[in-house]
């Protein structure tokens, strides 16, 4: 599967032509989210359970929201790649030459035995001294280097449960609601765009497309700053865990149903609400849980039907002729692949030596089947 930025490459030279031609982003927005109103199901809301086209409320917006963070996270990555080599030129340029550091280490050695003895006590002292004025800064230094090991295994609803501790009255009454919504039947997840094709678990919620999956891991209203979150994400599984005062509560943790694409998946906080995970799937495969172990769900009560925003070009195509001929034959008209017919034989028909030259051209007198053209 190819990255978010190989398949927006493929089409640089179409869009770069639209941009030119409207002159501005604001334009451009406009003209895409145009095309998706008029030629697809996205502003569609799904009216029924047996409706097949559109989205619940909420899931569209929730699209367009993903995509940009995925991106604002790529330019965040290469703005702090720019920082990092900048400072290390601006380090470059101000180091002293060699022979000035070959002087300066040559001092202790023309020390005498009681200076060399007075001389790691004060690094003592300055260390102690350092270390003490560090100390509130330890638990977001040591959280953000923390990556997915560590804490039990097994899944994630157990592990989480067990880690996390005393909490305030109303941090248990959420849970406890989130509890026993878990039990809910499947049509009352489909209404909820955080649960849509998904379900509510005790510590997160999670739904999904035909490609990927998004799980709001639910936080502390105390958790705000992203070096209170440690995320490890491998294509196996994961785990999640924050560091709330001197404590750290692992959230998450567990074993994938489906390996992910590590490479396209991302967190990101939302502050006191959760860790909003989007998770790229390897395979276009429904998912029945997100962790092995957990309660599954019955992928025959979830909208299992692809949305135009998922299919490619061809099947796009394919699509939009079959729309096409079934307005066509509403109304009484030639379909596509009789058009297509029709404009073969139109060159045959006043041609030289034709019966029909000089007679007005009459489609009614063939009968077309569909089989007969190849698109």
């Amino acid at each position: 599967m190819a990255s978010p930025l190989e398949m927006t490459e493929m089409y640089d030279n179409a869009l770069l032509g639209i941009l030119q031609h409207v002159g501005n982003i604001q334009d451009f927005l406009q003209v895409y989210f145009g095309f998706l109103y008029r030629k697809t199901d996205f502003y569609r809301l799904l009216s029924g359970p047996d409706d097949r086209m559109g989205f619940p409320p909420g899931v569209a917006e929730k699209m367009v929201l993903k995509t940009f963070r995925l991106f604002e996270k790529l330019a965040e990555h290469d703005r702090e790649r720019a920082l990092s080599e900048r400072q290390k030129r601006q380090e470059s340029a101000c180091a002293p030459p060699a022979a000035q550091e070959l002087e300066v280490a040559s001092e202790p050695c023309e020390a005498t035995p009681e200076e060399g003895d007075a001389e790691p006590s004060q690094m003592d002292s300055a260390s102690s001294d350092t270390g003490r004025a560090s100390t509130p800064a330890a638990p977001d230094a040591s959280v953000s280097s923390e990556g997915g090991g560590g804490g039990s295994s097994g899944g994630g609803s157990s592990s989480s449960s067990s880690s996390r501790g005393p909490e305030a009255p109303g941090g248990q009454a959420a849970a406890g609601s989130r509890a026993a919504s878990a039990d809910r039947p499947q049509n009352e997840f489909q209404a909820d765009p955080d649960s849509y094709n998904g379900a509510v678990r005790e510590n997160y919620s999670w739904s999904q497309d035909y490609t990927d999956v998004e799980v709001r891991v639910f936080v502390p209203k105390t958790v705000v700053k992203g070096r209170q979150v440690s995320v490890g994400l491998q294509s196996g599984g994961l785990r999640v865990s924050v560091r709330d005062g001197a404590e750290e509560k692992v959230l998450m943790e567990g074993e994938f149903t489906h390996k992910i694409n590590t490479e396209d998946s991302l967190w990101s906080l939302e502050p006191g609400q959760c860790v909003l995970l989007s998770l790229n799937k390897t395979s276009e495969v429904w998912w029945n849980a997100v962790l092995k172990g957990e309660k599954e769900i019955d992928i025959n009560q979830i909208n299992r039907e692809r949305s135009m925003a998922t299919v490619d070009e061809e099947e796009h195509a394919v699509l939009d002729r079959l729309t096409f001929d079934y307005h066509q034959k509403q109304q009484g008209k030639p379909q596509s692949h009789e058009m297509k017919v029709h404009e073969m034989l139109k060159k045959g028909w006043d041609a030289e030596g034709s019966p029909f030259k000089g007679q007005q051209f009459d489609p009614s007198m063939f009968d077309i089947p569909p089989s007969a053209v190849q698109f």
